[in-house]
């Protein structure tokens, strides 16, 4: 198991019960480890396993879910 975390941006802001409904949702997708809203409010922090998923496939889960997000412009680290 490889643990890493990518930044995504929040293309909107989260004032909403229903954007934050969609980011609970991801937390039971398998090989997601933890969706961390910055103190800032403006991007999520995605902790997942690699072995699991890709870069990508942690984006689609993410936008399945209704949650608006670009990737952030940092490469994936290991926490």
């Amino acid at each position: 198991m490889t643990k890493v975390q990518l930044r995504f941006e929040l293309q909107k802001d989260l004032d909403d019960r229903k954007l934050m409904d969609s980011i609970a949702r991801v937390h039971g997708v398998y090989g997601i480890f933890h969706v961390l809203v910055t103190p800032d409010m403006r991007s999520l922090l995605i902790e997942y396993d690699a072995s699991r998923l890709n870069p990508l496939e942690a984006e689609s889960v993410l936008h399945q879910a209704g949650v608006p997000i670009v990737l952030s412009g940092s490469p994936p680290v290991s926490p």
